[in-house]
């Protein structure tokens, strides 16, 4: 009689690119990341020619997430309850019909911001289903790995997807550009019909889909152990991404771009150095090291730095943002397979509104102070709520051997 046993887990990207479903999930956030830049760079243009107004074309290209404040308390549980495949499809064809209707002519500016609601309400919904595939497909030890990746994919693909779009706009209409991000959404769509696995929901259950996810957020957001990691991976990112809002005030010019390269690049070191060549426990130690080195070299900012050192500086507090793969790790351990998705959902959602809210709040102070005097505010503000988080999250902490 003989045994089998599990492939072991991949430790590298020649292992992990060999696995077929996560070549597809790699493939899809590529997609979907060029159809995001590219369907904001025309809204934003056509909100501006429309109606002369810098916030609307702002809050067309930005405030996407925000819709997820209300739709994420009433039905995150979505992502449990629904089959994963069917999850993706519904995600990759929400966009699809939103910049379908976006490339028609002469659509009023309230209702493209209706439309525009509509692919970040699904996302709202179903965001931690993704998570619960790669889960499903990844082992353990290696989900990090896959984590990072997928995260390298969309800080690259963000870059390019902006860089593409802004050379498009210099030949191609606004409108042109939607047919072309629904057709990326198209290809998304058939990549995941045909590249994912049917699995069940993980999560089928007679309860009613709003008193689920509330229920749910109800103990993820009130277990002393989850609450803190939620709020270490909320807080004192979106206070440091109030920061990163204020490198157009502050860089006046050129130097913003380089701002935002150097955390572009930071932040994808960091997912690349923690996701690839440490393992469980090694990550996990790193997570107080990491969070405060978010924060600390944003305090250079006080004292409004040559050019260099503040480039350099976003980029090493930019590697401080791996952080949230040991957190996340620690959120996989300390909950069960059938709400997992909605914890990981909750997880995501709160990122993108903590971010969001960070980046009002720096805009607020910057009215009444300079902006390298307010990235100093919020990056003090960033390191003392991490210190407070600090009891909290050692009720989460697993017990390593030491090597």
């Amino acid at each position: 009689m003989t045994s089998t046993s599990a492939p072991p887990a991949p430790t590298t990207f020649g292992q992990l690119f060999s696995i077929p479903e996560f070549r597809v999930l790699f493939a899809n956030r590529c997609l979907v990341m060029i159809s995001v830049a590219s369907s904001s760079l025309a809204l934003g243009t056509i909100m501006f020619e429309s109606t002369g107004s810098a916030l609307l074309s702002a809050l067309s290209m930005f405030g996407g997430p925000l819709v997820a404040l209300v739709v994420s308390q009433l039905f995150l549980g979505l992502s449990d309850t629904l089959r994963p495949r069917t999850g993706l499809m519904l995600q990759m064809a929400a966009p699809l019909v939103a910049n379908a209707l976006q490339a028609l002519p002469g659509v009023p500016w309230q209702a493209r911001f209706a439309l525009l609601a509509i692919p970040y309400a699904v996302n709202a919904m179903l965001s931690g289903t993704q998570w619960v595939v790669l889960r499903d497909i990844m082992s353990g030890s290696s989900y990090a790995l896959g984590r990072s990746t997928l995260n390298l994919a969309v800080g690259g693909m963000q870059v390019v997807g902006y860089g593409l779009g802004g050379v498009a706009l210099l030949w191609l209409s606004p409108q042109t550009l939607f047919i072309v991000a629904a057709v990326v959404n198209l290809l998304s769509l058939i990549t995941v019909r045909f590249g994912i696995k049917d699995r069940p929901a993980p999560g089928r259950t007679s309860e009613g889909l709003v008193a689920r996810t509330r229920r749910v957020n109800r103990l993820l957001l009130g277990s002393r152990v989850t609450r803190p990691l939620y709020l270490a991976g909320w807080v004192p990112n979106g206070l440091i991404v109030g920061c990163e809002a204020l490198f157009v005030p502050y860089g006046h010019g050129s130097l913003a771009g380089y701002l935002f390269a150097a955390g572009a690049a930071g932040m994808m070191l960091g997912d690349l150095g923690a996701g690839r060549f440490l393992t469980v426990p090694q990550r996990d130690r790193l997570i107080g090291p990491l969070r405060y080195l978010l924060a600390v070299p944003f305090l250079l900012f006080w004292f409004s730095p040559p050019a260099a050192v503040a480039v350099a500086a976003v980029f090493i507090a930019s590697v401080g943002y791996a952080a949230s793969l040991p957190l996340q790790e620690r959120l996989i351990t300390h909950t069960t397979d059938d709400i997992q998705g909605q914890a990981l959902g909750l997880q995501s959602q709160g990122m993108m509104i903590g971010q969001a809210l960070g980046a009002g709040v720096g805009g607020a102070i910057a009215s009444s102070l300079a902006p390298g005097h307010t990235m100093g505010v919020l990056a003090t503000a960033s390191l003392l709520v991490t210190l407070a988080l600090t009891p909290g999250l050692r009720r989460s902490a697993p017990r390593h051997p030491v090597p």
